[in-house]
């Protein structure tokens, strides 16, 4: 017998919100993150439902040789630049395009070759301290470049640290701005949550990453209301039911101990397959497309589900971790993780089939 659990991806609800992208910065393009295998999802299955997007976005050249190789013809960025000059070669050979943030990377094009000229993306650090230019620094990296036989088109970018916060982009939107309104190249700034409440980032091309698999950028803003669709639904079955009296422990620890005699549901689900090991008693799941909670610590494999008020749950019921009914930001709050981290968690063995 299969283990019941698996992660139903749904194509028609990427390209919603791919949609809702579009809507949202309709003057720009959609450079459609698809990095850590479409955020769980499956790279390819992702790319192939956002085909209509006007480039992709992935950490590593592997992936964008993967992309390559299954027909997308589309830009495709490296959010991260190269890493050893080695890489180059295939940059060029496969057209791709490269964050550029440090001197060292500078460095590599200097001392490099290429039959064509690269698109650089020069980033931009307007104040979250990650990668990036810092202002003092910026004109000459971009002097160095603009000089560079192999460099081709430059957009400037930059990355939000609060867009999805009540802080908002201001401070860092007025730092780019101030080192960049002389300065006539394309602008690539805004994220899901910029792409979203902030019009005035969108520039020449948007970044949208989480909103195009279903969660809301915003802790406070639901999906539903945004237009957005869960593109992935984590779903398994109960495999036992145990009858438990007052005060009896459930699971590792005994963490939990019931509050009268109640009625428990063991789901084939755990951290092995990607469910957070902190979430703790009363984060939310659906049995039977009811809403009920988990009880005590998560197991490698199985977690603990209350049914006192499920006379009719039994083996075999249906269980949702996430997905249609329940949305992963509303079980990554209770976890107290996001819903990035969940997606990006599913683990290798939870197989994966294509729903509606």
């Amino acid at each position: 017998m299969t283990r019941p659990i698996q992660a139903i991806i749904h194509p028609a609800a990427l390209v919603n919100n791919l949609l809702v992208a579009r809507q949202a910065a309709p003057s720009a393009k959609i450079m459609s993150v698809v990095k850590a295998n479409g955020y769980g999802h499956g790279l390819l299955r992702v790319a192939k439902a956002l085909e209509d997007s006007d480039g992709f976005a992935v950490l590593s050249v592997g992936e964008a040789v993967r992309l390559r190789e299954a027909g997308f013809t589309q830009p495709i960025l490296l959010l991260e630049g190269v890493f050893h000059s080695g890489e180059l070669s295939i940059v060029s050979e496969l057209g791709l395009s490269i964050v550029v943030h440090s001197v060292e990377q500078i460095e590599m094009l200097k001392r490099g070759w290429s039959p064509v000229k690269l698109n650089i993306f020069l980033k931009l650090n307007t104040g979250m301290n990650r990668l990036g230019f810092a202002p003092d620094a910026f004109p000459s990296a971009l002097a160095t470049l603009q000089a560079c036989a192999i460099v081709g088109q430059i957009t400037l970018m930059t990355h939000f640290a609060t867009a999805d916060e009540a802080a908002g982009v201001s401070d860092q939107l007025t730092r780019f701005k101030a080192l960049t309104q002389d300065i006539a190249l394309p602008r690539s700034l805004a994220n899901s949550a910029a792409c979203l409440r902030y019009p005035e980032t969108h520039g020449d091309w948007v970044r949208p990453g989480i909103m195009l698999y279903g969660a809301s950028p915003f802790a406070t803003q639901h999906a539903d209301d945004l237009g957005l669709q869960p593109a992935m639904s984590l779903v398994s079955e109960i495999i036992g039911i145990q009858n438990v009296k007052a005060g009896e422990p459930v699971g590792y620890g005994g963490t939990y101990r019931a509050e009268r005699a109640m009625r428990i549901g063991i789901v084939a689900c755990g951290y092995a397959d990607g469910y957070p090991r902190h979430a703790g008693t009363g984060t939310p799941i659906l049995v039977m497309g009811r809403r009920t909670r988990t009880l005590g610590c998560v197991s490698m494999d199985m977690l603990a589900v209350d049914l006192s008020e499920m006379p009719d749950a039994g083996v075999g019921s249906p269980v949702t971790l996430w997905g249609e009914g329940l949305s992963v930001e509303e079980v990554a709050r209770a976890a107290g993780t996001i819903s990035y981290e969940l997606l990006c968690a599913r683990a290798e063995r939870v197989p994966v089939v294509e729903g509606a």
